[in-house]
């Protein structure tokens, strides 16, 4: 078999099973284990999957910038969203990440709830404008404009003297195994952070992530509250889920 036609192979198995395992696909080809890395090494510098101890996943897909995501799935973020801020208690401390579902939950809260919000989005700061009753605290540092929030230095030891009630996580890709994942290793690092410091942490997935990895990691599923997922997910896409700790919201 040429190598084209193992990649193309690869693929269609990763898209119908999501995963590959290498050894079992080198036992079925009757290939060296050996040349299924190699392959599999050369579709991941294409972007085309991500590598993993003993085979390969799905890559999440490349994202758009902020204002094309903003056109994307609106209807879906906007119910993701509401769902999302009926945890939200009148008095609490909540960190809200960065990202355009987490603009849909800010749309969501009512204008007369008394809050204390901190952000290291200036996007979701500015768009507490109106909501008089909530007190908005924002997080500086070295902006990163594709997501629009702070990270570095000054943003992880802001963060390290915060204790919210809640996180409201943005992620780029969510697996089973591999956890809530995103595409930059600062961005990563600093939900990470943020996590580590909140009482109860929340992600808001659109359907394209689920089942995808991508580069860096946040957390693993064990250490989220919840997972608000779209009303319309199969089942079977939904069942890997369950069981791992956080609680599964259907929206």
């Amino acid at each position: 078999m040429l190598t084209q036609q193992r990649k193309i192979l690869i693929l269609d198995r990763l898209a119908r099973e999501g995963e590959i395992v290498a050894r079992t696909l080198a036992a079925e080809l009757t290939l060296s284990e050996d040349t299924i890395r190699r392959d599999l090494r050369e579709l991941a510098a294409e972007g085309k999957l991500v590598r993993v101890h003993g085979g390969a996943l799905p890559a999440s897909p490349p994202l758009p910038d902020l204002e094309e995501r903003r056109r994307i799935g609106s209807d879906e973020k906007s119910r993701l969203g509401a769902a999302a801020a009926g945890l939200i208690q009148p008095g609490e401390t909540v960190f809200l990440d960065g990202g355009t579902t987490t603009a849909a939950l800010v749309r969501a809260l009512p204008h007369d709830l008394t809050l204390t919000v901190i952000t290291h989005s200036p996007t979701i700061a500015a768009a507490l404008e109106h909501h008089r009753d909530i007190r908005v605290i924002l997080i500086g540092g070295q902006l990163y404009r594709h997501s629009m929030v702070a990270v570095g230095a000054e943003a992880m030891a802001a963060i390290s003297r915060l204790r919210p009630d809640h996180f409201f996580l943005g992620a780029t890709a969510a697996h089973p195994r591999h956890g809530l994942s995103t595409g930059d290793f600062e961005e990563a690092a600093i939900k990470r952070a943020i996590a580590g410091r909140s009482l109860q942490v929340h992600a808001m997935l659109t359907a394209e992530k689920l089942h995808r990895v991508s580069p860096f990691m946040i957390v693993p599923l064990a250490e989220v509250t919840s997972l608000f997922l779209p009303d319309g997910t199969p089942e079977d896409r939904v069942a890997p889920y369950r069981g791992l700790g956080p609680e599964i919201y259907i929206a």
